[in-house]
């Protein structure tokens, strides 16, 4: 649902330019490399990629799921969780993705891909979409897969998608109860209280953007986070020394920022090894999940 497939046409990295970047990455401490889009599968080398990615790196991946089962072959074993958007059930999601079929590609990419990977549905909760995310949860709980959700942002390129706020309230209350309940959502309880308490209460949370590094489709560090920027870049990764950039640079000014409720900046940020459930959510889950998936595999 980000609308950065609307950039024009770039020359994107070569493998080689690839491999430099996750070089600089790693040498600056980074931990966790995920690949998004776009569509990261239209690539012809994204099997040499993700096996670049994933002898350095916790390695995930964002897919619409369209080519998911024929490419699973050359990725399967090289990521460590995948990510499959749907943002509705059945027409809606081909609606508001503009292909039809759509809606059943991804799920066949879904099913073709839990048995191999650690996984999850990603959805972004828009106006149009809004009274299906309970639904989605049903659906990852009966595809025994997880679901992490975003909240729709107002980008300058993107149509105006955000929820209605009463309506959106509503929304995040029954999905807060659904996740007591035992639903297989990956946000946080955390998460949702963090954007009601900052969007109807005025209490804002302290977003932490300095905790991730993203890099544009040619290269470039994108700051102070992609969405104040739109990933326009100006910063080349591997001529730049990340540890003094991310010590110089002014993040004190984007601490009450709060205007995204995007999970990969929040979640981030609300982490705290001394709050018992999300330490289980984000920690403990993941990692029997994985253990799980390791002795099936």
């Amino acid at each position: 649902m980000c609308p950065f497939w609307r950039r024009e046409d770039e020359d994107l990295l070569t493998l080689d330019q690839e491999v430099k970047m996750m070089e600089s990455l790693r040498k600056a401490g980074v931990l966790f490399l995920g690949f998004e889009g776009g569509e990261p599968l239209l690539r012809n080398d994204i099997g040499q990629i993700l096996e670049e990615s994933y002898r350095r790196f916790h390695t995930s991946l964002v897919s619409n799921g369209w080519l998911l089962r024929k490419k699973l072959p050359e990725i399967k074993d090289n990521l460590d969780f995948l990510f499959v958007s749907l943002d509705g059930i059945g027409k809606t999601h081909d609606t508001l993705r503009g292909v039809s079929g759509s809606y059943d590609r991804a799920l066949d990419g879904i099913k073709a891909a839990r048995e191999h990977i650690d996984m999850a549905i990603s959805s972004t909760i828009t106006r149009e979409n809004m009274d299906q995310a309970m639904d989605l949860v049903t659906l990852a709980r009966d595809l025994k897969v997880k679901i992490n959700f975003q909240i729709a942002y107002d980008y300058s390129t993107a149509e105006k998608e955000s929820p209605e706020s009463q309506a959106l309230r509503s929304t995040m209350e029954k999905l807060v109860e659904m996740k007591k309940a035992g639903y297989p959502i990956m946000n946080t309880v955390e998460y949702f209280q963090s954007v009601i308490n900052s969007w109807y209460n005025g209490i804002s949370w302290q977003c932490k953007p300095w905790l991730t590094i993203n890099v544009d489709p040619t290269g470039n560090i994108v700051m102070p986070c992609y969405v104040i920027n739109e990933y326009s870049g100006t910063y080349k990764v591997w001529d730049t020394d990340i540890n003094k950039l991310w010590d110089s640079y002014g993040w004190g000014e984007y601490e009450s920022c709060n205007k995204c409720a995007l999970a990969c900046y929040l979640e981030p940020s609300l982490f705290s090894w001394s709050k018992p459930s999300q330490v289980k959510s984000r920690i403990i889950d993941n990692i029997a999940s994985y253990l799980h998936h390791t002795q099936i595999s």
